[in-house]
């Protein structure tokens, strides 16, 4: 069973039309995050580097424009349905921490939202819907979706570098790096974001100047 399987994601990672359904997945992921892209790039880093097949450079590539293009309708709908955005229940805690992400670090927020579940969506969505200006997003989408594909791919080409006879193995090993690398990012945000609110202090020991 597990032979099967694995014949049949190498006969799809060793056919031409590998590349245009990355770069499909990629773009879906921008503005709707259920789709796994990120998994679909780590596999065929790891069969670039165990089988040969696909070419690991043109699988970064089409992963990164994917990505770009992706972001963009992302924040096109974010232009398009600010209000009705902000009065989600979900939608709307999105763009309230995203808001607050861009108001503290500027285009860079997006660079960093890229690598957090969830928050890429929210923080195109909001760029958009605040008309964060479209050239400097262009600029800075291009920075995240490139280093995104680029850590994703390599996760990948690792393991199966590392697993070169049992992509099976390569391919837990690379989501495992994934998946540890989100964890810590996760757990240092939740620290320094707890860090902050114990340094404020509390409204009733604010003392008023004589």
């Amino acid at each position: 069973m597990t032979q099967a399987i694995l014949d049949a994601v190498q006969q799809a990672m060793t056919s031409p039309w590998i590349y245009l359904a990355l770069f499909a997945l990629a773009m879906l992921d921008g503005f709707f995050p259920v789709v796994p892209a990120e998994t679909s790039v780590i596999t065929a880093g790891v069969f670039a580097a165990s089988t040969g097949a696909p070419d690991i450079v043109p699988v970064i590539v089409v992963a990164a424009l994917g990505a770009f293009v992706g972001d963009h309708v992302s924040y096109a709908i974010g232009r398009t349905t600010n209000n009705r955005l902000r009065n989600g229940r979900r939608s709307g805690k999105a763009i309230a921490w995203a808001e607050r992400a861009l108001a503290e670090r500027g285009g860079l927020v997006l660079v960093v939202a890229r690598y957090i579940p969830g928050g890429r969506t929210a923080c195109t969505l909001t760029m958009g819907a605040v008309a964060y200006p479209r050239r400097s997003f262009a600029f800075f989408d291009a920075v995240a979706a490139s280093s995104w594909a680029v850590y994703s791919g390599l996760i990948g080409y690792l393991g199966g570098a590392a697993f070169e006879h049992d992509p099976i193995k390569g391919l837990l090993f690379g989501l495992g790096i994934a998946v540890s690398i989100t964890v810590v990012v996760e757990v240092v945000r939740h620290l320094r974001r707890r860090d902050a609110e114990e340094r404020q202090p509390a409204p009733g020991l604010v003392r008023s100047r004589d």
